[in-house]
């Protein structure tokens, strides 16, 4: 899953953006006419991205541009969304004076993607997302830590760097205080989060790694503790003295004010029900958030009725595995089973379990060659998630920048070896968040110069993790689920993408509460209660983002099945797989016809 940082995984994928304009232009700047200029693609797009990345600089500066890198503006306040949604509105109104019928194939893909993109965040602000302005799940409070571990997106290699850091830390508690601000509008709104999500946001905001006083065990001072060998020692010294006094007079007090505004007074205010359905126009706002994760006109229904015979297919598949291992029980007998059995739990130490992921890496390489023609240059590694954020975490992957000064990244969270059960998916978990599925596809995007910007480093989570669930199916061309714990993995992996859409229907239209959801996954998938009850508060901090995955698996595999029917022996997997990756993210809409079009120069 994107974040921007956003992570995208859960996998939770932090994608982000690159900029080439001048510092010192407007935070917010309109879309000029110019004469002869009005109609052009390229030039329309490139100035809507460059005005774009001024009021996102952590995106410009997680993808490895320093342009902004000192800057933290307060992108939830209600003057700056003002001004964001009418630089929309100005190049909507350029992009409406393109000739689209005089446009190549290629030109046209990237106006129906920057189309959409702009009706799509248009729209958003309609329901006022700035009113809950983090979760448990996402936010800059959860994000800015890792930028300021120092082995995040935020370089640290030069006195400028150093200095860069402080202005932003300098600007958090403004954001966090416009927070509580847009918390208070919503609550006066009846606009809240539920309690038992709010619950774990004021553990959050308590962590020791962000709180401690101790700078050797805060994560902000992990720059000062990893300074570059170059620095002289008055320059030590004094970076040393200005990251302890703003530690402790601008982050802590930051995040204890917010921890306290969140126990004492939003708390109370909380909301006992689940779903956006109990909110004001939540039926309304929950079909937008169908609408732009899953990039269709599905409804939530015809998604609640697609997962539900999703699921009863894969269960069937999941009862073949059952009888393989010589269980006599029931299939949910079978799932609480798997959680148990030691044969699943083979790990003692966390290098270990690295060290299987990486022998997954060794097994598929060879058959990524007959499966890709075009792959990634960007370097790509395997590491454990940090340890402050590992308990609530899941497994990802953070992009690396096209210039491959920092790798791609799959993080596994490991808070206790022995108890890493291989039923939850290794193999098809790293199918998903690392090769080929989201380093292939957000490499080879931002690698491709080629395309406009908005595009190298945009995010659609149809599209996006439509495409690592897909990758999950490869396992059986790579050779991969031979093993049936690892197959039962795989089956759980999948199950887990059909349930959420079962789910988050569910619980966003009022069929659903937290606990018969809960209680629903964990009859469908090997998980334990820690586990789905993580997944579902997920679901319910973020409406929609879950049906992504199988919409967009579901679409890609169709078109394969329907190209390989119609082309046969024509029909080549790595000229297909490339071509859907050809152009980086895309509206399900807008891929389905540029693979039409690729189908006819095949025959």
């Amino acid at each position: 899953m994107k974040k921007i940082l956003i992570n995208i995984s859960l996998g939770v994928l932090i994608l982000v953006a690159a900029s080439s304009c001048k510092k010192n232009d407007s935070p917010v700047q309109k879309v000029q006419d110019q004469p002869n200029k009005g109609s052009n693609l390229n030039d329309i797009a490139d100035k809507y991205y460059e005005e774009y990345l001024k009021m996102y600089p952590l995106e410009s500066t997680a993808q490895g541009d320093s342009l902004y890198n000192d800057q933290l503006p307060i992108n939830i306040a209600p003057e700056f969304i003002s001004k964001e949604i009418s630089f929309y509105n100005d190049v909507q109104k350029q992009l409406k004076q393109v000739d689209y019928d005089g446009l190549s194939d290629e030109d046209k893909v990237v106006y129906d993607v920057l189309d959409a993109t702009l009706k799509d965040k248009v729209e958003r602000y309609v329901y006022h997302p700035e009113y809950i302005p983090f979760t448990q799940f996402s936010g800059l409070p959860l994000e800015f830590p890792l930028f300021g571990s120092g082995k995040g997106g935020q370089p640290f290699k030069t006195e400028l760097d150093y200095e860069n850091w402080l202005k932003r830390m300098d600007q958090f508690p403004l954001w966090m205080d416009a927070a509580i601000t847009n918390f208070r509008t919503g609550m006066s709104k009846g606009v809240v989060l539920p309690k038992s999500l709010v619950v774990k946001m004021i553990d959050q905001m308590a962590a020791e790694e962000i709180n401690t006083l101790d700078f050797n065990k805060n994560i902000f001072f992990g720059p000062i503790k990893n300074l570059p060998q170059n620095f002289k020692p008055v320059s030590a010294n004094k970076y040393a003295k200005l990251y302890q006094e703003a530690i402790k007079s601008k982050i802590v007090p930051a995040y204890i004010k917010m921890h306290t505004f969140l126990k004492d007074e939003y708390l109370p205010k909380a909301r006992l029900t689940d779903g956006y359905n109990a909110l004001p126009s939540g039926d309304n706002i929950y079909k937008y958030y169908v609408k732009s994760w899953t990039t269709t006109d599905k409804t939530p229904e015809d998604i609640h009725a697609l997962g539900l015979k999703e699921v009863e297919r894969i269960r069937k598949e999941m009862d073949v595995v059952k009888n393989k291992v010589g269980f006599k029980g029931s299939l949910e007998e079978f799932l609480t089973f798997v959680k148990q059995d030691p044969k699943a739990m083979p790990y003692k130490t966390s290098k270990e379990i690295l060290d299987g992921f990486q022998s997954i890496l060794d097994k598929i390489t060879p058959k990524l060659q007959t499966m890709f023609n075009v792959t990634p240059k960007t370097p790509f590694e395997i590491r454990q998630t940090e340890k402050f954020r590992e308990a609530s975490a899941s497994a990802e992957y953070i992009q690396g920048t096209p210039d491959g000064k920092r790798p791609g990244i799959f993080y596994i969270p490991i808070p206790d070896p022995k108890k890493f059960n291989v039923t939850s998916g290794m193999e098809s978990l790293f199918l998903h968040e690392a090769i080929p599925g989201h380093h292939y596809q957000v490499s080879l995007q931002q690698e491709n110069t080629k395309l406009p910007k908005f595009m190298r480093f945009g995010w659609l989570g149809a599209y996006g993790e439509g495409w690592a669930l897909y990758c999950e199916s490869l396992g059986p061309e790579f050779g991969l689920y031979t093993d049936p714990y690892q197959k039962m993995g795989s089956l759980s992996d999948e199950m887990l993408r059909a349930v959420r859409l079962v789910i988050d229907t569910g619980l966003h239209t009022g069929q659903m509460n937290r606990e018969e959801a809960i209680k629903y996954f964990l009859s469908n998938v090997a998980y334990d209660e820690a586990g789905a009850t993580a997944e579902v508060e997920r679901y319910m901090a973020m409406p929609g983002q879950a049906l992504s995955y199988k919409i967009g698996a579901l679409k890609i595999r169709e078109l394969r099945d329907k190209y390989q029917k119609q082309l046969g022996k024509k029909f080549n997997i790595a000229a297909f797989h490339d071509e859907v990756l050809s152009q980086g993210c895309l509206p399900l809409d807008v891929l389905d016809r540029k693979m039409n079009l690729w189908s006819k120069k095949q025959k």
